[in-house]
């Protein structure tokens, strides 16, 4: 996941660095067994970050996202704080490059909150012909403006961290063909012939006759043998390979310089309401929207407990990871547009929704690149949006759905008054619980604009 060896020894030289120490918690001799043979301290769990000091200390966790301490602990945490005190950005953000069939090229970084396909965009087969995808990152994007006032984006790690479960030949082939050698497996099920095997994985992943031992050890574990309470994979399971093997990474992905960022995405699950794409009205509207961005829990971010699924606030989908104040994070963004800085264009999108039997509107995956042409148009300022309560979304026709079949446009786009104003009430309540006196009066503005337009449907 990062680099290391002689090369980076060299160019550290003397100066500062972030210092890691992580503790599994589990001493020898040890005092009690281990649990599947994983060690970790799961009652005296603790990542302590160290801003002034530039350090790290982690204490019992098991889990990838807190042991690997370059990752979220270093990426986001203690990088947010940097780069608010030297004025870039650290986020939770994957990068792409795309073409079109005309040759036009051009860079998007998106923030969903984990679990929520990320890495399946970053690494997507288009479904469009002449339509190319190539992947910078998939977690974490550090961007700050050049001296031309173009905003320019790098990758700081060195490996990919994907959430295994739901990932196969269908839905992200490219994933498929970098975890076929050197790459890590955590906590996901292996077959008897050396396979590894999880929830959504094809078909011809369990040779014939071969059996399945799960995550938990149990033996000949069978699919479909009550498979929500017992899964053959825990649902966050990862994989863990070196980005050097993706098949489709970007020529420019370890260019020190960046890559020009275009536009920026935001985006979670949101089973209803919320429309397929749409296009803030400006930068600050922009900041709003990623400040009350909401998604259905994941495997990745448990909240509430119980079996339902809540959609939890995950603004820029940094819950996690701000490494300091909300409100002078937030802040921060707006104070990144004046002149000389050319800020891209914001949107958010919603690949989730469902009808009333709780089938998805959408068929995503490949089927989103469909999506990120009409933002290469819009990026291009072409005349393809109107106005709606909620920001800017497609003219009738824009959007290129030829192909798919019967595609519900009017429910995947509608947004009802009931449902703008319930939205209103729960962004008011967590910006009044969370950030309070903090938030900037903007996002204040912001809202009672949003108010305003709910008011007049």
């Amino acid at each position: 996941m990062t680099r290391m060896g002689a090369d980076v020894l060299k160019t550290l030289g003397d100066g500062e660095f972030v210092r890691g120490l992580h503790s599994m918690g589990r001493p020898l001799p040890l005092t009690k067994p281990l649990v599947n043979n994983w060690p970790c301290n799961s009652e005296k769990i603790m990542v302590a970050h160290i801003p002034d000091k530039n350090e790290i200390a982690s204490f019992g966790s098991g889990y990838g996202g807190n042991s690997l301490l370059g990752k979220k602990c270093f990426a986001l945490r203690l990088g947010s704080i940097l780069a608010q005190r030297e004025g870039w950005l650290a986020e939770h953000m994957l990068i792409l490059g795309i073409t079109n069939p005309q040759g036009v090229k051009k860079y998007i970084a998106a923030a969903f909150p984990s679990a929520c396909g990320k890495t399946n965009l970053a690494m997507m087969t288009p479904s469009l012909p002449g339509y190319k995808i190539e992947c910078v990152g998939d977690d974490i994007a550090w961007m700050r403006f050049d001296s031309e006032g173009q905003l320019r984006a790098i990758n700081p790690e060195a490996g990919f961290f994907g959430v295994a479960p739901g990932t196969s030949m269908a839905t992200n082939p490219i994933a498929m063909k970098l975890i076929q050698s050197n790459t890590v497996f955590t906590n996901v099920a292996k077959t008897s012939d050396g396979g590894v095997y999880w929830k959504g994985i094809d078909d011809d992943a369990v040779s014939p006759g071969a059996t399945i031992t799960s995550w938990k050890r149990q033996e000949n574990w069978q699919p479909g043998d009550n498979e929500n309470e017992n899964p053959a994979a825990h649902p966050n399971a990862r994989f863990c390979a070196p980005a050097a093997q993706c098949p489709i990474m970007d020529p420019a992905w370890e260019d020190s310089a960046g890559v020009p960022v275009d536009a920026i995405i935001f985006g979670g699950r949101r089973p209803k309401g919320v429309p397929l794409i749409y296009e803030s009205f400006n930068w600050q509207h922009g900041v709003f929207v990623g400040a009350a961005m909401r998604s259905e829990a994941t495997a990745a971010a448990e909240h509430g407990g119980g079996k339902k699924k809540m959609i939890m606030h995950d603004p820029f989908a940094m819950r996690p990871f701000f490494g300091y104040n909300f409100g002078d994070y937030l802040r921060h963004w707006l104070s990144l547009e004046p002149s000389p800085h050319k800020v891209p264009k914001i949107f958010h999108v919603n690949w989730f929704r469902t009808n009333d039997e709780g089938e998805f509107l959408w068929p995503g995956f490949g089927e989103n690149v469909r999506v990120l042409s009409w933002i290469m148009d819009r990026v291009a300022n072409k005349d393809v949006a109107m106005e709606s309560p909620i920001g800017l979304i497609p003219k009738p026709g824009s959007l290129n759905v030829e192909g798919l079949g019967d595609i519900d446009m009017k429910e995947l786009f509608s947004v009802s008054p009931e449902f703008l104003r319930d939205e209103c009430v729960e962004i008011d309540k967590y910006f009044k619980e969370q950030v309070n006196e903090d938030l900037p009066r903007e996002m204040w503005q912001e809202l009672a604009n949003l108010q305003a337009r709910a008011r007049k449907m």
